[in-house]
């Protein structure tokens, strides 16, 4: 549940814009359509002042296209991730990024130890932004800083989420639906992870404040 807004608003300055770097094992299945979900959830919110969103897999099969189920599921919630090749998360990726989403435990346990303050696995971070305030408007690139702050010191402070929750499930080797299923909750989870970050869409927004 939310809480109400402070009575203060944070007055943000302009902070140079770091990317959303996405983690899976493969980077052929999950992160390759958490990607692309993502991004679009976020150029609905802010248009070209978007962060950019990356992926990457902890064994990535350098080179490899996204799995053909991935991709006609990405396809199906209006995200092509046709041309995705798949790369190695490599440690200057995650310590440029500003945030890193590891699709399980086992990805974020991955990244160095002096990243953990700004990665989260996706359940992780969607449930720890919504026990917050609900963002303010100002510069994205020091938006999402300040929200990703806030989330670490939320998790710093005791906050358990549902540690029995925190994976999305691998579809690899799975039929069509497992991975349809899968990029149903990727879709779902990166608009929440959106309006954790940055605020509703706006037509959403209008349309919601309309029938309040």
């Amino acid at each position: 549940m939310r809480r109400d807004r402070p009575d203060e608003a944070p007055r943000y300055t302009r902070a140079p814009m770091s990317g959303i770097l996405v983690v899976c094992t493969g980077n052929v299945c999950r992160s390759p359509v958490a990607e692309g979900l993502l991004r679009a959830a976020l150029a609905l919110r802010l248009g070209d002042d978007a962060p950019p969103v990356t992926s990457a897999g902890t064994i990535g099969w350098e080179g490899s296209s996204a799995d053909p189920y991935s991709v006609e599921a990405a396809a199906e919630r209006g995200v092509d991730i046709s041309d995705h090749r798949a790369r190695m998360l490599r440690r200057p990726d995650v310590l440029q990024a500003g945030l890193v989403l590891a699709m399980a435990r086992e990805h974020a346990e991955a990244v160095p130890a002096e990243s953990r303050t700004k990665t989260f696995t996706l359940k992780e971070l969607v449930r720890l932004l919504e026990t917050l305030p609900a963002p303010e408007a100002g510069d994205p690139g020091a938006v999402l800083v300040d929200r990703i702050a806030r989330a670490d010191a939320q998790r710093r402070n005791g906050y358990a989420g549902n540690p029995r929750d925190e994976d999305v499930v691998d579809p690899l080797g799975m039929p069509l639906e497992s991975f349809r299923a899968v990029a149903w909750e990727l879709d779902e989870l990166c608009e929440r992870l959106a309006d954790g970050l940055f605020g509703r869409e706006p037509a959403r927004a209008e349309v919601e404040a309309e029938v309040e």
